[in-house]
């Protein structure tokens, strides 16, 4: 039986300078990103993405079945986000980094998801109208990086609820409180718009009728298996998930993105 931390735990355990990142693979449960998986991926690509040969990212879950029903015809779509607190820094550019890449490579629709309501709800100084700035601010980092407008959609939780709300609400009716409590250690002062979180930060990965891949922290697994869990209830496709390490503000990192940033500019110029 896999051990389950909760998310608190688990923010704590990243936050060390030494991870072990194999034994948080077998603790999740996850699978780690092989050099057979790897090539599997460059038969569609082309290519190796930096972070992937760095061991940026290193765990999965079902990518090798995404993959092998990508092989058969059938399409997928991307979606990751960021909670708007504040600045983006570079932590928050890897998986929007390696997403762009992703939406590159394999064409797909791509959902930049900004949970200005959850921010809101769990840091006590923090307005809605601050976390809406912030929301917009990030939009706007996420965008220069280059997604196709065309193809490219962010949703702002407040702004976008009569869209994510009839998908969260169905998520919802089948989370039960004994579970998300067990999972994030929720406790009797935790407000109530943190235990529906879930149900809403779930809802992009059934805005469309195929599966999804999500690139993104480590760190937010825990929202994902309850959203894995819950999707054949709701007769959906598990989201498929790649982890990215935490610890990652390294010279090689701030290399590569210059250079992407030197690319865009060149783009807009031209």
């Amino acid at each position: 039986m896999i051990l389950l931390l909760h998310l608190g735990m688990l923010r704590v355990i990243l936050t060390m300078t030494n991870i072990d990142y194999d034994k948080l693979i077998k603790r999740f449960g996850t699978q780690k990103i092989t050099s057979d998986l790897l090539s599997k991926i460059e038969k569609f690509t082309n290519e190796s993405h930096f972070m992937l040969r760095r061991g940026i990212f290193f765990s999965h879950r079902d990518l090798n079945r995404l993959l092998d029903d990508y092989e058969k015809g059938k399409k997928f779509f991307l979606y990751t986000g960021r909670g708007p607190s504040g600045h983006t820094h570079i932590g928050h550019l890897v998986p929007w980094v390696f997403a762009k890449w992703l939406q590159d490579k394999f064409g797909t629709k791509m959902y930049f998801q900004l949970t200005d309501d959850e921010k809101f709800w769990t840091k006590k100084d923090m307005t809605l109208e601050k976390t809406s700035q912030f929301a917009l601010e990030n939009a706007l980092d996420f965008i220069a990086l280059g997604f196709k407008p065309t193809n490219t959609k962010i949703i702002i939780d407040t702004k976008n609820i009569k869209t994510l709300y009839p998908i969260a609400a169905e998520v919802a009716k089948r989370i039960n409180f004994s579970n998300t409590k067990a999972v994030f250690g929720f406790k009797n002062e935790t407000n109530v718009g943190m235990i529906f979180y879930t149900s809403l930060q779930s809802a992009p990965c059934f805005i469309e009728d195929m599966p999804v891949l999500i690139p993104f922290g480590v760190d937010q697994d825990p929202h994902f298996r309850i959203t894995r869990d819950i999707a054949p209830k709701i007769n959906k496709p598990k989201p498929a998930l790649i982890h990215n390490i935490m610890k990652v503000v390294t010279q090689t990192l701030m290399y590569h993105i210059n250079i992407l940033g030197s690319s865009l500019s060149q783009t807009t110029k031209s």
